[in-house]
């Protein structure tokens, strides 16, 4: 495999809506493709481009509707039970809430996408709300994913989840490839990793200074950016008011049951899928010389959440298509997928895994890349995890 010792060969099937085959994960081509972005472009029925804010909307109006219901059974009818039912109940209600507001995070993503609707204005201020009510800075996060995009494989320039070469990971790594290390990892990664990205860039693009996603004078962002930063910075601390007052009124344990534990769902979703999305054996990231727009972006994988698909609006199943395309609403995005694949071949990578599965393969097998030591093409890197 070339990614540091052998692996298992997990089920793979073939993203929206392919038959189940069994066969070994493979490196995905790494060199320039036999295609164009025009090319795949008019392979994707028209229609699918098209933006509905009447549409859209339905998205926010159901997955609120959900989150909502839920608080309402939760506060009224969680306490009537007897007590030694209300931990399991509060775990459903933590688990069902997380899982539906990770899909108002989706859509608020692609508010900073201008996926939302044909006007930017609309899209900002839904994805202004909608991220702030998760304590996401909405300007400043949209800012740096946009880059992300631009710059996705590249070693250099990419914005998150930026893999580290042999040379440059810490020495402590090695002690940490076990699998008591490996899941001491995965649960930091997963409750802090969200935090410590927006306000410390940890698994960020290095940066010659300090990089803070609430700092508008920071290094992510230009002159013309920073006054949309304060008002993340804005929208993020009006909801903190909100929630103190909220929690003077209720108590702290109130707000933790309320919010604050299927907000910790909601984080570790998104770290997770985004880990999943760019981390795999088969995937190749580029240095300076090697990389490109076009091969960056196929430097993804579609995943296979299950049930969760559809919960999570295709976010996790269609990401190839949204890295190609990302104005394209989720509604249309696997419509679009299952036109893109004949042209994209065996640029095109799904892994039908079940993601707790794969988070802890690729928790394994992907801990740095490097160049083969074999190839003439020393600006292509895999990971591996052989120390």
């Amino acid at each position: 495999m070339g990614a540091g010792g052998r692996m298992s060969s997990p089920t793979t099937k073939g993203g929206g809506g392919g038959g189940k085959t069994s066969t070994p994960l493979q490196r995905v081509p790494h060199t320039k493709p036999p295609f164009t972005l025009g090319e795949i472009k008019k392979a994707i029925p028209p229609h699918c481009f098209n933006r509905s804010l009447l549409r859209s909307f339905s998205y926010v109006v159901y997955d609120l509707a959900i989150a909502a219901a839920l608080y309402y059974i939760a506060t009224s009818y969680i306490p009537l039970l007897p007590s030694t039912y209300h931990l399991l109940a509060w775990a459903a209600y933590w688990t069902l809430q997380g899982c539906v507001c990770t899909g108002v995070w989706v859509v608020a993503h692609e508010c900073g996408h201008h996926a939302f609707s044909d006007h930017q204005w609309v899209d900002d201020a839904v994805g202004l709300v909608l991220h702030s009510a998760l304590l996401v800075p909405y300007f400043s996060w949209k800012y740096s994913h946009r880059r992300h995009h631009s710059n996705t494989g590249s070693l250099e320039r990419d914005e998150v989840f930026v893999p580290k070469q042999k040379s440059q990971i810490p020495w402590y790594s090695k002690y940490l490839n076990n699998p008591p290390g490996r899941f001491m990892t995965l649960f930091v990664t997963l409750t802090l990793g969200w935090p410590l990205y927006l306000a410390f860039n940890v698994s960020g693009r290095p940066y010659d200074r300090f990089a803070c996603h609430f700092d508008p004078y920071g290094p992510i962002y230009n002159n013309r950016e920073r006054l949309q930063i304060f008002i993340s910075d804005v929208g993020v601390l009006a909801v903190l008011c909100l929630l103190y007052k909220v929690a003077v009124a209720k108590g702290l344990a109130w707000i933790v049951c309320v919010y604050g534990v299927p907000l910790l769902i909601v984080n570790g979703f998104l770290v997770l899928i985004t880990f999943l999305q760019h981390t795999h054996p088969s995937l190749p990231h580029y240095d300076s010389s090697e990389w490109d727009w076009l091969r960056g972006a196929l430097a993804t994988v579609d995943r296979d959440y299950g049930v969760l698909n559809k919960v999570f609006h295709n976010i996790t199943d269609t990401h190839v298509a949204h890295h190609l395309f990302s104005t394209m609403p989720h509604y249309h995005a696997m419509e679009a997928t299952k036109a893109i694949k004949p042209i994209l071949g065996k640029y095109y990578q799904f892994d039908g895994t079940p993601f707790y599965k794969a988070m802890w393969r690729e928790a394994k097998e992907c801990l740095y890349v490097d160049p083969d030591e074999s190839s003439q093409e020393k600006g292509v890197y895999w990971y591996k995890n052989k120390f």
